[in-house]
């Protein structure tokens, strides 16, 4: 129900053309407060608190949908947010809250969050300073724009640090959720770069049959739906727990195996696509831009295989027994 929900609403507000315009810097069509006016920012928030209770293998498909229509705007990442503030039931429907795990405190005092997803347009942003997991208020940061500005990525400033809100550290879960809502947002672009490649070697034809009949399309189509299938059944495994937040090692092993999927999967459906894919015009440049942003987004592949092998290396018990235990 939520997701088919969700769904009407990313197809009405989240077209290609909408999302062009939203990372061009443009309002963003009515999508976040169609999203916040119908009540999914506070679903993982109990009943009691005013939200749907839903329980995290409830919440994947929810993030998949996101990650298909590739919008940069941290949506997930308020999703998320705002589980982690169960305790602060004022925080404003509309609020677009992002995630920043990472928070370094400058010589002069001020705090600067680097690459924070979605940190151009985030109203508020969530991280963990010295012990205390901290609410910061957007507006009063420096936003200085990373990368590709279509990205939203962003270095955020502060000149002192006055939070709207703290409670005792939760790094582990924050870092966890950053990890998890990323991977499922890889999964659902992951999808939707198949579907495409799919439908486009079913369309195309050369030499009077369509390309999906050569056996050398066959063979990237094979290779793109395994990484797809890795990739997402590895974003899902995150999701399966019974706590309100993921663990930080189901997390780390999703977002590094989807992370991997994501490069092989935007490489091969470029190939099968050929020029038509790089095109500002054609969609698929949205899916796998995304894909390449998501990769990075909190840590690529080695930043979670080190932590997966340190983890390994600190629990002294049959590595199958701590995968048994994700």
């Amino acid at each position: 129900m939520f997701a088919q929900a969700l769904e009407k609403i990313l197809s009405d507000h989240a077209s290609g053309a909408v999302v062009r315009r939203i990372e061009a810097g443009q309002a963003d069509q009515g999508l976040w407060s169609s999203i916040a006016e119908a009540g999914f920012a506070d679903l993982l928030r109990s009943e009691e608190q005013g939200g749907a209770g839903l329980s995290l293998p409830e919440l994947f498909p929810l993030l998949a949908c996101l990650g298909r229509y590739g919008v940069p705007l941290p949506i997930g990442q308020s999703f998320m947010a705002r589980s982690l503030l169960p305790d602060w039931p004022d925080l404003p429907p509309a609020a677009m809250v992002t995630l920043a795990p990472v928070a370094v405190r400058a010589i002069d005092g001020g705090l600067c969050c680097p690459s924070v997803p979605g940190g151009q347009v985030a109203s508020h942003v969530l991280t963990s300073l010295d012990g205390k997991l901290l609410l910061l208020d957007g507006a009063q940061a420096r936003r200085e724009t990373v990368g590709d500005p279509r990205s939203l990525l962003a270095h955020l400033h502060w000149d002192s640090v006055r939070p709207v809100c703290e409670r005792d550290d939760a790094t582990p879960a924050l870092l966890a959720c950053a990890a998890a809502l990323t991977a499922a947002l890889i999964s659902g672009s992951l999808h939707r770069a198949l579907e495409m490649s799919l439908a486009h070697c079913n369309t195309r034809s050369q030499f009077g049959k369509a390309i999906g009949r050569f056996q050398a399309i066959q063979q990237q189509i094979s290779v793109m739906a395994q990484q797809v299938l890795a990739g997402s059944l590895a974003a899902q495994s995150a999701f399966q727990g019974t706590g309100p937040t993921p663990s930080l090692l189901a997390a780390a092993v999703a977002k590094s195996r989807a992370s991997e999927a994501a490069a092989a999967v935007a490489a091969s459906a470029h190939a099968v696509h050929g020029a038509i894919g790089m095109t500002d015009e054609f969609d698929l440049s949205l899916c796998t831009r995304r894909l390449h942003e998501w990769r990075l987004q909190y840590g690529a592949e080695l930043y979670w295989n080190t932590l997966i092998g340190n983890e390994v290396l600190a629990a002294d018990c049959p590595v199958l027994d701590l995968v048994q235990a994700l």
